[in-house]
């Protein structure tokens, strides 16, 4: 056996001070002979626990040796088998908290790339034109509705549509994608992308229905009178406030507006898009999370001579990926850490001028199992900005659970829902994804949609229905 290279293949970038002047995607992804290189380093362990870090249980020693031996079709149709997302999760999902945390070669060395390998396979297969359509089986005659086309949606159409059922899936605005449109910046998951892999679906015989929002145009009860099943995957739209004084000031955005305006709205594309948007000059993101350092570094795209991050806790507990922490400290990203927002203050005409913030230490830990941010008395000082973005997460939109009678939801509003199947407390209505779990990750949103399309398949064949136990 060849002796394995204790670190990863480094996967070639945009230099920091090229990107910030552009939203072209910052990795350049694996050549053939790189990914060959970056396989072979796969111990085809013969109990292979990364596959246990999985939440879709894609075969990942099977996709990997095929890479290894420069079958990259083969590693392609291996790994479409259990993602029909691999594009999108090579690029967003965080490998480093499930599979390559499991890796044995981990134990040792850097674990192996299975990201950038997954990244690799379905830019390969795209670089080759359209995706070969999986085999379907014969017509059942059952028809499902799908609201929300993000990973959860599309993965229960996907899955779906292959058993034979008729599915439309509904969207409320005006591109399909959910999350991967509107909310991730064309610099780390370029939009061409998700259109593809929601195409793939559409010509699998999905039928796609933009511009309705359920809960307005048609109840989910009305759509029962018409469908023989639901799926509810809408996701977390609704962002958290700080509620401290001068939040309602002119120039605060909350990330989802912020990002939304930048992506789905296209002002990253101006002057061909014209969207409104304040082009601050210094702008703080308030948070610690992937969707702060998505705001933080599309602030230094459009224009801001500093951008700041205030997070109450230190760099150890930031809940973002560390790739995407240390591409922001590459591109100038300015951390203020064990700082805690108190107050905004603006000028006389009502526009933010400065924010207020309170110095923190760490004390024991919380329930999170991270240190608590504990303030420093009297240490009270300002930051000056003409721009915030408040991005402290998010909850699902009350819109469905305030029209559907017996729709049961939790504390924050997220859909009750039975975990291993998707079932919610309303017969024939199943959910997944952020709406039940409140904002998480994209392939754990596919995976809960992957276990409610089985559940749902289940259903639609015997029409039993077995009382749910919500998790």
């Amino acid at each position: 056996m060849a002796k394995v290279s204790p670190k990863k293949t480094p996967m070639r970038e945009q230099d920091p001070q090229v990107r910030i002047d552009n939203f072209e995607e910052v990795p350049f992804g694996y050549s053939e002979e790189e990914a060959m290189i970056e396989a072979a380093r796969c111990l085809q362990c013969k109990k292979p626990l990364c596959m246990q870090g999985c939440p879709v249980e894609i075969d990942i020693p099977g996709f990997i040796m095929h890479i290894a031996e420069g079958r990259f079709q083969e590693a392609v149709v291996t790994l479409k088998k259990k993602n029909v997302l691999p594009a999108v999760c090579g690029r967003v999902c965080p490998q480093e908290e499930q599979c390559e945390k499991l890796c044995v070669l981990g134990k040792k060395f850097e674990p192996v790339a299975i990201g950038r390998l997954e990244r690799f396979s379905a830019d390969w297969e795209a670089s080759r034109g359209e995706a070969p359509l999986p085999r379907k089986k014969k017509s059942t005659g059952k028809r499902v509705a799908v609201v929300g086309s993000g990973p959860a949606g599309i993965t229960v159409a996907g899955d779906l549509i292959q058993r034979g059922h008729r599915v439309t899936m509904f969207e409320a605005l005006h591109e399909a994608g959910g999350v991967l449109v509107y909310g991730i910046p064309e610099f780390r998951l370029p939009k061409k992308i998700v259109a593809r892999e929601v195409n793939h679906v559409v010509r699998m015989g999905v039928k796609l229905v933009m511009d309705r929002v359920i809960g307005t145009i048609e109840t989910v009860d009305e759509l029962l009178e018409q469908y023989d099943a639901v799926f509810l995957g809408t996701g977390a739209g609704l962002p958290w406030f700080l509620n401290i004084p001068g939040e309602n000031l002119n120039h605060i955005y909350s990330a989802n507006e912020y990002l939304t305006r930048a992506n789905l709205m296209k002002a990253y594309l101006f002057p061909e898009y014209d969207t409104p948007i304040f082009r601050g000059k210094r702008v703080a993101t308030i948070g610690g999370g992937n969707v702060a350092m998505d705001s933080a570094r599309t602030a230094l795209r459009l224009g801001a001579a500093q951008s700041i991050i205030i997070y109450r806790r230190s760099r150890q507990e930031m809940p973002a990926r560390l790739e995407e922490i240390h591409h922001a400290e590459q591109e100038g990203v300015d951390f203020r850490l064990l700082t805690n927002p108190v107050a905004f203050h603006g000028d006389e005409t009502g526009f933010v001028k400065e924010v207020e913030c309170l110095r923190m230490e760490l004390g024991e830990p919380d329930a999170s199992g991270r240190r608590r941010p504990v303030p420093v008395e009297g240490s009270n000082f300002r930051i000056t900005v003409d721009s915030v973005v408040i991005s402290i997460g998010n909850s699902p939109n009350p819109l469905i659970p305030n029209t559907t009678p017996g729709l049961e939801t939790g504390k924050w509003g997220n859909i009750q829902i039975e975990e291993t199947t998707g079932k919610t407390s309303k017969k024939g209505v199943f959910a997944g994804g952020d709406v039940a779990t409140g904002a998480a990750t994209v392939i754990s949103a596919m995976g809960a949609g992957r276990r409610a399309a089985r559940a749902m398949h289940e259903y639609l064949v015997t029409g039993r229905w077995e009382p749910q136990e919500t998790s």
